[in-house]
């Protein structure tokens, strides 16, 4: 079999976005599911309906402002879905997520990434140039020439307006020129959704930016990005809120900008993490809820809870229960 044959084979099966008519008719059986863990006495179980009750109650607070954060490898999954429903149904005030969530959002808004296994044959892969993120297959030409090609003409119409920009407003300006429902970045810029990225720079939307100014340059043009800009937005979100709540899946930049800001509110009141973590190691990624309380973070009297688990599982069946139950 050729290597043109042996790709077409391997890249079969797409991954599929989840979409909201999809969670809306899994919400009564979710409802039930959820009922039943909270009854059967398991271990993770109680967790996942504990994570439920605490995000129904943090959404259903109107006067508690909602963080949802994630990492960007699952926007690399079918939760992409999931994630752009809940924020489009009006559940999120606000988003806290890596660099490499635009890369994706935009990627798979114009391109296919595909069913894989962890165990393929790396070196095989990188022949045939696929890039492997975990058991998801990534085309190159599905990522990084479309991301950039993107990039360079949203700059491109942006930088006449003006020359410096906060993540956020790039977030914005991205989803309102992608038209997947699907998308991310198009939810939240369709529902006044702030997108804040401290982490910016490291993906491959910040490299063209970074490249866009290496040619814009010489044309007497470039973007500044003005990271300290979104400090002061979210800073003013934070501090003009009465409640603050945040679900959080995965570690990392996304979870920690989020619990730090919200410390200089007294902390955190809801809180729902979602991680495969450990906690013995010490890393902000395994770290418990309860540990947040010790900064400052969250207080003491919040609701909260940790579920140990791969949010691709538990996060869909807490969405549809969550979109069941109403706001």
């Amino acid at each position: 079999m050729s290597v043109g044959a042996a790709r077409e084979s391997l890249l079969s099966r797409r991954v599929e976005d989840v979409k909201a008519v999809q969670l809306r008719e899994l919400a009564p059986l979710a409802t039930r599911l959820v009922e039943m863990y909270e009854r059967m006495g398991g271990f993770s179980a109680r967790h996942v309906a504990r994570a439920v009750e605490v995000a129904r109650e943090m959404v259903g607070d109107e006067s508690c402002t909602v963080f949802l954060a994630f990492t960007a490898n699952l926007v690399a999954t079918g939760l992409r879905g999931v994630l752009a429903a809940l924020i489009d149904e009006g559940l999120v005030d606000a988003v806290v997520t890596t660099g490499g969530t635009f890369d994706h959002d935009i990627a798979r808004s114009f391109a296919s990434y595909y069913l894989g296994e962890f165990e393929i044959d790396d070196s095989m892969l990188r022949e045939m140039d696929v890039h492997r993120l975990g058991n998801v297959l990534v085309p190159r030409e599905s990522y990084g020439p479309i991301v950039e090609e993107f990039t360079h003409r949203m700059l491109e119409e942006l930088v006449g307006r003006k020359s410096r920009w906060t993540p956020s407003e790039l977030a914005r300006e991205a989803g309102l020129r992608l038209k997947d429902e699907a998308s991310i970045l198009a939810a939240a810029a369709r529902r006044g959704v702030p997108v804040f990225s401290p982490g910016i720079v490291d993906s491959a939307f910040g490299t063209a930016i970074f490249t866009f100014n290496e040619i814009g340059r010489s044309r007497g043009f470039e973007v500044q990005l003005d990271l300290l800009g979104d400090m002061a937005a979210l800073a003013n979100l934070v501090m003009d809120s009465e409640r603050l709540g945040a679900i959080v899946l995965g570690g990392g930049i996304s979870k920690h900008h989020v619990i730090w800001w919200a410390q200089f509110k007294g902390g955190l009141d809801y809180a729902v993490y979602i991680t495969t973590a450990a906690e013995f190691d010490g890393s902000l990624s395994g770290a418990r809820t309860r540990e947040a309380i010790s900064w400052g973070k969250l207080k003491p009297s919040a609701k909260h809870v940790t579920v140990p688990a791969d949010a691709t599982v538990v996060f869909p069946l807490i969405a549809a229960a969550l979109l069941g139950g109403g706001k």
